[in-house]
């Protein structure tokens, strides 16, 4: 989560709430709705802490599906993790198994994905999630060239430096227990090499294996492979700006998912315009205006006059009359002032443009920072009458006037 700071300092990026619920519970819903799912492993690198363990306690009360968290000894790459804890995952007498990125928004079409299997190759065939992106953003990602007819995945390179494909990976795979052959030779093969490398301090690098370079390119064209390709919703949320953007993809997929999430006009209540989360617990006040794309999270208090809009607004907020919070992430804790002004300069894709991917920006151009979202940490508290622009606020900072396109640390 280091691209995802000062946010990922206070809770791990996967339990950081997207459209008002954590990252990754948007997974474990799409998981727990597949016919025949038995359970449900994190895997990661992160200590378990007391918030780790209260998001499991309650997922798996709320999905009646065993949920455990197995952390790694070290970071060992999307594939030396799953290879790593490959007994864990295979106790159950699996047939097969999902693995996804927690750092992915996507309706996840896990469904489809099973029938297409069963449609295309054979039973020990394994599935990757792909979409299309358009030419120039491809080459960020993950390329896929796949046969027209059979949806064979026949080349595939990670981060092409020339045009290769629009059809990227989307970080969502569908495995057979066979895979594990597969990761297993990319381990002895990097296990031989270490072994001729004089003085390395071996055993433990040979571990981390990547799925996509190490594995999906060697199974590119032998026929076991093979590509779904979405036209649904996706994005990555790589930067704190991205997640903006993933909560309204979100929000939007609510009409349909769970339109019990989605706060409506009512008589005394607060103006929504939009798709806007407010969690029961917030205190509105009736003249507010909110949305569109809004989540406001736990305990929040929004003042007299308040507009907010393009923004997440995290649990103990205070927005105090008449500010206004424009393409912002307002952190735990946090206060803004009476007519105070926080805005960011949202990083979206090009509307126009179907297939736009978000980018994922550097902090700096020509040694200036970029304009961004404007991400104000946890226990942040803004002044009175000041506008705050395109600017990341470290936690527990107490500013004194406005800033405009700077890092405060």
């Amino acid at each position: 989560g280091t691209r995802f700071r000062p946010l990922s300092f206070e809770v791990p990026k996967p339990l950081f709430p997207v459209a008002g619920v954590p990252m990754v519970q948007h997974h474990i819903e799409a998981c727990a709705k597949v016919p025949g799912m038995k359970e449900i492993l994190l895997l990661g690198f992160y200590q378990p802490h007391e918030a780790l363990s209260r998001f499991l306690v309650s997922a798996q009360q709320e999905f009646k599906i065993p949920i455990r968290y197995l952390q790694e000894y070290a970071a060992l790459g999307t594939g030396g993790g799953i290879y790593h804890f490959r007994d864990q995952i295979l106790s159950g007498g699996a047939e097969a198994f999902f693995v996804l990125n927690a750092d992915v928004c996507s309706e996840f079409p896990l469904q489809e994905m099973l029938e297409f299997r069963q449609q295309h190759g054979d039973a020990h065939s394994f599935v990757i999630l792909g979409t299309t992106a358009n030419r120039t953003q491809a080459l960020n990602y993950g390329c896929i060239v796949a046969n027209a007819d059979t949806q064979e995945v026949q080349h595939y390179v990670e981060k092409p430096s020339t045009f290769v494909s629009e059809i990227i990976n989307c970080g969502i795979y569908l495995f057979t227990p066979a895979i594990f052959q597969h990761i297993g030779e990319v381990f002895q093969r990097n296990q031989q090499e270490l072994a001729l490398e004089e003085n390395s301090n071996g055993w433990q690098r040979a571990e981390v294996i990547r799925l996509e370079q190490d594995v999906f390119t060697a199974l590119a064209g032998s026929g076991k492979l093979y590509v779904y390709k979405t036209d649904s919703f996706w994005s990555q949320i790589k930067s704190a700006g991205s997640a903006i953007y993933a909560s309204r993809l979100y929000l939007n997929q609510y009409s349909k998912s769970h339109p019990e999430r989605l706060a409506q006009n009512k008589p005394g209540g607060p103006i929504i315009r939009g798709n806007v989360y407010i969690h029961p617990t917030a205190s509105i006040d009736s003249t507010a205006v909110l949305g569109p794309n809004v989540s406001i999270g736990e305990g929040v208090t929004v003042g007299a006059g308040v507009r907010v809009r393009e923004s997440i607004v995290l649990h103990g907020a205070t927005l105090h009359d008449h500010t206004c919070v424009l393409n912002t992430i307002v952190g735990w804790d946090s206060t803004i002032g009476r007519w105070a002004r926080v805005e960011g300069t949202p990083s979206d894709p090009n509307p126009n443009d179907p297939y736009a991917k978000i980018d994922s920006e550097t902090l700096f151009r020509d040694g200036r920072l970029t304009p961004s979202i404007t991400i104000l940490g946890c226990s942040v508290t803004i002044p009175a009458e000041v506008v705050i622009l395109n600017s990341i606020v470290l936690p527990h900072k107490e500013l004194s006037r406005s800033y405009k396109n700077q890092i405060i640390l």
